[in-house]
């Protein structure tokens, strides 16, 4: 672990640089208050002995200008200083110090407690990590891990407002499984969940790093298209249409023959500023490729070149 050492005095900053060293530390030397500032942008620095006193910006400051950032990990800070009255100290820890400390320094009181603040980093990131799971976990599909209604709507209306800036098209598909509810009644709903297990990693090998799936409800499925306008989502979703429905997808019980419509549509077309709006007509063009026998595909704008099969299955 990288330690600042912000310290205006040579001897005192070489001692120091020498004793942590020595206990398996790195120290990363600073002269003044905006030296140590600008090393302090090196999110690895994460645990900081502050001398109070020094050329230009103080260490109080310094802490202060710690604590006001928001985006950086958490950095323990210790602050060093030769006032040792109460009320320095209640200064020096309510401008955001973690612990202080007064000169000379106890070497071994400052080993402790920059073992204490390696602690306390530690647990940091542990909690971050957790609560970075946490929202994940929130924001995907319980069965097919994929994102869910609310995750997949906030990231269209973002593609959308970026596309808009980009001047690039947004495009959008919303596939449905045909007769989802037959094999559901026919096979039951553990098959009707494997078969839509199926379904999503066949979708998620044909579409790129940059485009995002989710689970928009029931069985239907979302893809959004970062600049895709309408000439290239024909063949996406008839790409997409026919990796699902090329062979039936197996299960513990039975081979289920499994094929998608879908509807798409894109930022193009006239009305569709807003994410709800974009949905709403490739849901409207995902009801037309039903009403033309299931198992293909029409685009929004395109409606009388349904491309797939047109048949029931």
């Amino acid at each position: 672990m990288k330690i600042l050492v912000a310290e205006d005095d040579l001897i005192c900053s070489r001692i120091l640089q020498k004793n942590i060293e020595n206990w398996g530390y790195k120290a990363v030397l600073a002269r003044s208050g905006q030296a140590a500032w600008e090393a302090l942008q090196d999110e690895e620095l994460r645990l900081s002995i502050l001398d109070w006193i020094m050329p230009g910006m103080d260490g109080v400051e310094v802490c202060r200008k710690i604590r006001r950032r928001k985006k950086y990990k958490y950095t323990y800070i210790i602050l060093l200083s030769a006032k040792d009255r109460k009320q320095d100290i209640i200064a020096g820890l309510s401008s955001g110090a973690d612990d202080y400390m007064t000169k000379p320094v106890n070497f071994l009181e400052l080993r402790a407690r920059l073992q204490t603040g390696k602690r306390v980093i530690d647990l940091e990131d542990k909690l971050l990590v957790i609560q970075n799971q946490l929202k994940d976990i929130a924001s995907r599909d319980s069965l097919t891990k994929i994102w869910n209604r609310a995750e997949i709507s906030k990231f269209l209306s973002e593609e959308l407002e970026r596309g808009q800036r980009e001047k690039k098209p947004t495009g959008v598909i919303l596939l449905d499984v045909d007769y989802f509810k037959k094999i559901n009644d026919f096979y039951g709903h553990a098959i009707g969940d494997q078969a839509l297990l199926q379904v999503v990693c066949r979708l998620k090998r044909k579409i790129r790093k940059s485009d995002k799936i989710g689970r928009y409800g029931g069985d239907e499925i979302i893809i959004i298209l970062p600049n895709c306008g309408l000439t290239e989502i024909k063949r996406v979703g008839e790409r997409l249409r026919l990796s699902v429905g090329k062979r039936s997808i197996r299960t513990e019980l039975d081979s289920v023959p499994v094929t998608v419509s879908a509807g798409c549509a894109t930022s193009e077309l006239p009305g569709t500023a807003s994410a709800d709006k974009l949905i709403k007509i490739a849901d409207s063009v995902l009801l037309k490729a039903k009403g033309l026998g299931r198992n293909c595909v029409v685009v929004a704008g395109q409606e009388l070149e349904p491309l797939g099969e047109r048949k029931n299955v």
